[in-house]
């Protein structure tokens, strides 16, 4: 495999089972394991997590409402009247369903319950790759591939866009595919949905790094500068 192939695959992912990138699925069978956004479908797919914190507002009831609550380790928050509250593994609109119908059911007529994400510390994508600012980022409601790479400021100059895998744990299995950034970023090609734990590898194009040493070292160069 060529040393340009998505940097081994993060040496494969740390020595975990994974295809290598060469043998990865690209194109429409890319999308159909990871697929793309769907704006209309996921704008709240975000899930609480312990640790994350959250808003909660029940219009024309300020005692109830709080504006910074964090969800313990067990994946609760402890609201007042309602007492302890499951929210991990909710979505923010499915928590403040739960919560309407368990104000409405003992204290109010019907309840208006909002609930936002403040911080967010449970869900995280890793970047790597051929970036500028590789790193871990935290991630919240919909997030898409374009999104990420925009988290870690962008392709670096030798990057190779057409060869950006994405890597995602489905049912205990570790799964990826390879999609096409730069056809992506022109809009030939649908942007793929990112979730909290997928890891993002960019590779590197060792053509394109060789011809921008060749140009820095060139004599010609200087030739080009102002004086």
């Amino acid at each position: 495999m060529r040393a340009g192939s998505v940097a081994l695959a993060f040496t494969l992912l740390a020595g975990g089972c994974v295809s290598a990138p060469s043998q990865l699925p690209t194109g429409g069978s890319a999308y159909q394991l990871i697929p793309a956004s769907e704006p209309e479908v996921n704008a709240d797919n975000y899930r609480i997590g312990p640790l994350d914190t959250v808003s909660v507002t029940v219009f024309q009831e300020p005692d109830l409402s709080s504006k910074a609550v964090q969800v313990d380790t067990a994946g609760k928050v402890f609201l007042p009247l309602v007492g302890e509250v499951q929210a991990g593994g909710k979505t923010p609109s499915e928590l403040a369903r739960d919560l309407s119908e368990s104000y409405g059911q003992r204290y109010l007529e019907n309840p208006q319950v909002a609930v936002a994400v403040q911080e967010s510390v449970s869900q995280k994508v890793t970047v790597s790759g051929s970036v500028t600012e590789p790193g871990v980022f935290a991630i919240k409601g919909r997030t898409t591939l374009l999104d990420s790479l925009a988290m870690a400021r962008g392709l670096s100059r030798t990057a190779k866009g057409s060869q950006v895998a994405v890597f995602r744990t489905v049912d205990g299995r570790r799964v990826g595919a390879v999609f096409d950034a730069d056809e992506i970023s022109r809009g030939l090609k649908p942007d793929p949905e990112i979730l909290g734990g997928d890891v993002i590898i960019v590779g590197n194009s060792p053509s394109r790094q060789a011809f921008q040493d060749l140009l820095m070292a060139s004599p010609l160069l200087a030739l080009m500068r102002p004086w």
